[in-house]
């Protein structure tokens, strides 16, 4: 029997709100994350990320006060990111209530981070977040180059090569966003997931542009991702989680209820 697929809304937290922007840009307020996270609780969504998503260009962390709030009333899985810099922010989140944490930039500016803190606090609870954008042909192949600081900043790293290095280093799973599709509702860059999930042996979460159920399906049936994330579509009362599960079941595709 194949392992279920997993749903997981995603809420970017800045400033103690949720909001949600296109591209990475144009952010809008969502509301308060406690009373979100109680609601996609109850909806039994699989996971719930929680992303500070102007931590590490600020460089301030304020994530930790509501990873504790968060984890006292809801029961499912916190994978929480933003700003991590060592591993003593790592132990802070996972006391906090965290049951994974997502790496990004620190990663690319000191890759060993996620190698110590694999070691440390075993590798299934260590994500490693890319945010890729599609930049010209390479070799008549596409090239998606890895952003870090919430997509400011960029690294030259080929968003594959990366993924493949980052599994070699310990990551237990990959959390593969396109910054070109977030928020347009436009589906999946499913070359950009297929061509990673691909090439490693650890499970993928595919990230940005899902505006319909159907985006869902093809994640995980043309990009084979083994879980999907997904924002707007949620946050603004156009699905729930039990109707994206109910579709996806249609599909073919094992989900939890």
């Amino acid at each position: 029997m194949s392992l279920s697929k997993r749903i997981i809304p995603c809420l970017d937290i800045d400033c103690g709100k949720v909001v949600k922007g296109i591209n990475f840009e144009n952010i809008r307020c969502a509301g308060d994350p406690l009373e979100i996270a109680k609601f996609y609780n109850e909806q039994n969504a699989d996971e719930i990320a929680l992303l500070d998503i102007n931590a590490s260009y600020s460089g301030k962390n304020n994530i930790l006060e509501i990873v504790n709030k968060i984890a006292k009333e809801i029961f499912i899985p916190l994978t929480v990111g933003g700003g991590i810099k060592n591993c003593k922010n790592i132990r802070d989140l996972l006391n906090a209530g965290a049951d994974k944490v997502s790496i990004n930039t620190e990663a690319v500016l000191n890759p060993n981070i996620v190698r110590e803190a694999s070691d440390k606090f075993g590798s299934q609870c260590i994500v490693v977040a890319l945010d890729a954008k599609r930049k010209r042909k390479r070799k008549k192949k596409e090239y998606w180059e890895i952003l870090t600081y919430g997509g400011r900043k960029s690294s030259g790293l080929s968003a594959i090569d990366w993924a493949c290095k980052m599994v070699k280093y310990g990551a237990g799973e990959l959390l593969i966003t396109s910054i070109d599709r977030d928020g347009t509702k436009s589906g999946f860059d499913i070359k950009l997931i297929k061509n990673i999930s691909s090439k490693v042996n650890i499970p993928i979460i595919a990230s940005g542009g899902v505006g319909n159920l159907n985006h869902f399906v093809d994640g995980i049936k043309k990009g084979k991702a083994d879980a999907v994330l997904a924002a707007s579509i949620f946050h603004f009362g156009d699905y729930t989680i039990q109707k994206a599960k109910k579709y996806m079941a249609k599909k073919g595709i094992s989900v939890r209820f």
